[in-house]
């Protein structure tokens, strides 16, 4: 043995790792989101880990800590990092394969990401995103900007969740609204806005005091404590024409949406990057509500411009699964089963491996996920081994020649004569 200390097996904090049993779980709901965006017509592509840090920092300083990683050894790349979302290498990857690509193109993605924050409740170093987007030539129709929430709708509904909402806004009314009260500079405010949630309205108040007068200060948090419908904004009696468009663009996202009560207006919905500039959207726990927020995304205009002279604009959300499945977990509402993706475990018989192989061999066939025993043993102890990673069947081989196969069903206890090639899983 070895006279070295023993290293602490620990993970690093903020990223986060799994039992089997959970990660069995959070492998079938990232199945079924990738099924829904399939549904809709999006399809699959990945993208790097790195990508070079002017890449990543093409639209400008963000407010997310890149993870630096060097330069490429033999390479003149520059320097590189990891990638601190999906919708810059995104836009990245649409303008380097503009001419191999369909447009409008309609690409999801399931990838890891990486941000150098402090790891807090909701907040990691290492996590997953669940993106859509639409990008096109020129123009992207308004009308996806309906589309996206009600997949991402769909997908929130289908993980069973505790309550939650889609708060949707548009850049361009905010922008607008300020515009209209002779604010110079509407991005500093729409920034200092955008942490409402996390400082409250004294605190962007004060953020303000800098820059507005006490009555455009009180113009501001009006409009960002408004939850209504377009003619709430219009009583406030501030106008402009960027407004106007704004106004009009939300109108119709909201009326497409109409029938799903979980997408709300909110005007205090911000979105901090710059790169937004029409439809934000913003997705949160009702009972949690400074949790961070569950999906995000909105429309840009011109995110792929750093990469290509060619107009792409597109409109994205993403889903931020991690921080969903986390607080799931954490708060014990997440219904968790076996340990193992087995259907059936079939027994070694003593001196049979070579049956007992060709049985789950028939299994697999048949359409099931089998686990042979990996050496002989006492029947007993392979049931207890069944029963503590959550295999529901045990397969015997006849342990002679001449007798019949037997599955037993741990559940109930029921033992039964079978065919490998033709038994099907009893109904429950």
């Amino acid at each position: 043995m070895s006279d070295q200390p023993a290293v602490r097996p620990a993970p690093v904090s903020g990223f986060p790792e799994w039992l089997p049993h959970v990660r069995l779980v959070e492998l079938r709901r990232l199945d079924a989101i990738r099924a829904a965006f399939e549904r809709y017509g999006f399809c699959s592509i990945e993208t790097p880990a790195a990508e070079r840090l002017e890449v990543l920092l093409a639209k400008g300083e963000t407010s997310k800590e890149v993870y630096t990683l060097g330069r490429a050894q033999g390479s003149d790349e520059g320097q590189l990092g990891l990638r601190f979302d999906l919708t810059v290498p995104f836009a990245r990857y649409a303008a380097q394969h503009f001419n191999e690509l369909v447009f409008p193109f309609k690409r999801y993605q399931v990838q890891s990401v990486w941000r150098g924050e402090r790891p807090q409740d909701g907040r990691f170093r290492e996590f997953t995103q669940c993106d859509i987007d639409v990008i096109n030539v020129d123009r992207v129709p308004i009308h996806f900007d309906a589309e996206l929430p009600r997949i991402v709708h769909e997908v929130l509904t289908s993980l069973d969740l505790p309550a939650w909402t889609i708060n949707v806004n548009n850049r361009k009314v905010l922008q607008g609204f300020y515009e209209g009260l002779g604010i110079d500079e509407p991005l500093d405010v729409i920034r200092a806005v955008d942490k409402i949630d996390k400082i409250g309205a004294d605190g962007v108040a004060s953020l303000l005091a800098d820059r507005l007068d006490q009555a455009r200060i009180e113009s501001v948090l009006a409009l960002a404590r408004l939850r209504g419908g377009v003619g709430d904004v219009r009583a406030l009696g501030v106008r402009s024409a960027l407004l106007d468009e704004g106004l009009a663009e939300l109108d119709f996202v909201l009326r497409e949406l109409a029938d799903l009560p979980e997408v709300v207006a909110d005007f205090s919905i911000a979105r901090g990057l710059d790169y937004y500039t029409g439809t934000v959207y913003e997705g949160k726990f009702v009972d949690w509500p400074e949790y961070g927020s569950i999906c995000s995304g909105g429309r840009y205009e011109n995110l792929a411009g750093s990469f290509t002279r060619r107009s792409l604009p597109g409109v994205g959300m993403s889903i931020g699964f991690s921080r969903i499945f986390a607080k799931v977990l954490s708060a014990g509402l997440l219904d968790t089963g076996p340990s193992t993706p087995a259907d059936v475990l079939v027994v070694l018989p003593p001196d049979r491996r070579r049956t007992a192989t060709a049985t789950a061999g028939a299994l697999r066939d048949n359409g099931f996920n089998v686990e042979l025993y990996h050496q002989e043993d006492k029947v007993a102890k392979q049931l207890r081994y069944a029963s503590r990673k959550g295999i529901p069947f045990v397969w015997f081989p006849p342990f002679e020649d001449g007798r019949s196969h037997e599955v037993k069903d741990l559940a109930t206890g029921a033992q039964t004569t079978a065919d490998p090639a033709t038994w099907s899983r009893p109904r429950t």
